[in-house]
């Protein structure tokens, strides 16, 4: 999202985002629903928000014969094609996800990934790093060229990339993290240095405590001097030009058959990636880097050159994929579709549902944080509120004044606080959804414990925790004690 809602971006080259936004419309405010991959994932194929699907975490998503905007497309008469990653149905992910998800309200500390490191590889003519996104982008121009061409139906293709996610680090124990910025010197070499902004690192003793959980779990609380962080934010903008350059291999794709003036492209992610920022990477944040995603949309009928400022979310792309194919719209969704914001229509003639509202919601029952956690963005505030909105501290950013979040500002306006708190509550009773995820964790853990008889520690103390675990493993299984 970072480099493509500022128009001025000049940290790295991406040529197929900016002809996408030279030829189309780009959202400048467009948030995930939850900021990891198979929730969000998830929210994006239901329509529907996270606590409506119960997709709790990475192992917890849909079920497998879930009607999804694409398989009602098909039925409608389109025909229908997916590459790559698709995650958003419950059963997959490591063990270690799970349990770290499961565990995150037990009193303890255990570092959770690898220290996050840049690897380069390669050589300057190298430009097919992460090969298996090649690969899948290749079935994909193969099958626009010899199939979709010609079709006498209209057709749905979706390509799911996993670039510009951090490559997995083997150093980190068996079941990996994945803390390692990857790239070759082709795509370093597109990235401009000087324009890498250094984010503010704050003390540790200053973090909110559930930044603190989070930093720790993630292994960023160390020391890391200036220029491993530029070089981990200069790392991670390549691996987004790689991943523009397969983005590029679609449009040329059409552009050859002749489809490209017939076709709606639309350009999204899951989440985005901290970089370092607020002492954090990888995603599980409501800070901008981590729920900000970018969201391009170009084809027939779209405005050229358009930025919408309206806060949207993946949400919407349900609703807006049946009224492209125009499907009537079930009534039950938590999205809104995109067509009347694209085509420049009043709100009211396009949706029988009344106008778009002015926020949107993000939420987060994950690992790495030790709280379940609620956003809602509307006009210049986000507001971020934790389990039952008492027990830990609020936070409130004007992202006008404040674009890095630095400073929270819910006691300085305790009114719009409050005001906002309220709005949350109208959509979902949030500490009752964190009760019951609370008790989904312990339930889960309960029945894995179980099957794994009394060997459940050597286990734990071999997934990516291992380490911390077995330097006091008696302390820890203590605090399960406790916990269960």
């Amino acid at each position: 999202g970072r480099l493509t809602f500022f128009p001025g971006n000049q940290t790295v080259d991406l040529p197929s985002i900016n002809f996408m936004k030279r030829h189309g419309t780009v959202f400048l405010n467009a948030y995930t629903n939850s900021p990891i991959c198979c929730p969000s994932r998830a929210a994006m194929w239901s329509g529907l928000f996270t606590h409506l699907t119960e997709s709790w975490n990475n192992f917890k998503g849909l079920d497998p014969d879930y009607v999804t905007w694409m398989d009602l497309m098909e039925k409608h008469g389109y025909r229908t094609q997916k590459f790559g990653k698709l995650d958003f149905t419950s059963g997959h992910h490591s063990v270690s996800n799970r349990v770290e998800a499961w565990t995150r309200d037990v009193n303890f500390l255990l570092r959770q990934e690898g220290r996050p490191m840049v690897k380069l590889t390669g050589h300057r003519k190298q430009f097919r790093v992460m090969e298996k996104d090649w690969q899948t982008t290749d079935k994909a121009v193969n099958w626009i060229k010899e199939e979709a061409v010609n079709f006498t139906q209209p057709f749905v293709l979706y390509l799911g990339l996993n670039l510009p996610h951090p490559y997995p680090s083997p150093y980190a124990g068996e079941n990996f993290g994945s803390s390692t910025f990857l790239t070759s010197p082709y795509w370093l070499e597109k990235v401009n240095y000087e324009a890498i902004k250094i984010p503010k690192w704050p003390s540790l003793s200053e973090m909110h405590p559930v930044d603190y959980y989070s930093s720790y779990t993630k292994n960023c609380t160390g020391e890391f001097t200036k220029e491993e962080v530029r070089n981990i934010r200069a790392f991670y903008y390549a691996m987004c030009a790689e991943t523009d350059a397969m983005l590029g291999e679609i449009i040329s794709a059409l552009r050859d058959t002749g489809l490209l003036g017939k076709t709606i492209i639309i350009f999204t992610a899951d989440h985005g990636e901290l970089a370092m920022e607020h002492r954090q990477f990888y995603k599980m944040s409501m800070y901008e880097g981590s729920s900000h995603v970018p969201l391009l949309v170009m084809g027939p009928g779209v405005r050229e050159q358009q930025q919408v400022p309206n806060v949207v979310s993946l949400v919407d792309i349900y609703p807006t994929m049946l009224d492209i194919a125009r499907i009537p719209v079930p009534q039950n969704l938590s999205g809104y579709s995109l067509i009347p914001l694209l085509h420049e229509k009043s709100e009211n003639e396009a949706s029988p549902r009344g106008p778009r509202p002015s926020w949107v919601l993000s939420e987060f029952h994950g690992c790495n944080v030790n709280s379940s956690v609620y956003m809602l963005r509307t006009g210049k505030w986000k507001y971020i509120t934790y389990s039952d909105g008492s027990s830990v501290l609020p936070q409130l950013f004007d992202l006008t004044a404040d674009p890095d979040e630095l400073t929270n500002v819910a006691i300085k306006f305790p009114v719009t606080a409050y005001s906002l708190d309220k709005i949350l509550h109208s959509i979902v009773n949030y500490p009752k959804v964190s009760s019951s995820v609370q008790e989904y964790n312990k339930q889960q853990f309960i029945s894995w414990k179980q099957s794994l008889g009394q060997n459940y520690s050597n286990v734990i103390a071999n997934l990516r925790w291992h380490q911390d675990w077995l330097k006091d493993r008696k302390k820890y299984e203590n605090a399960i004690d406790k916990w269960l």
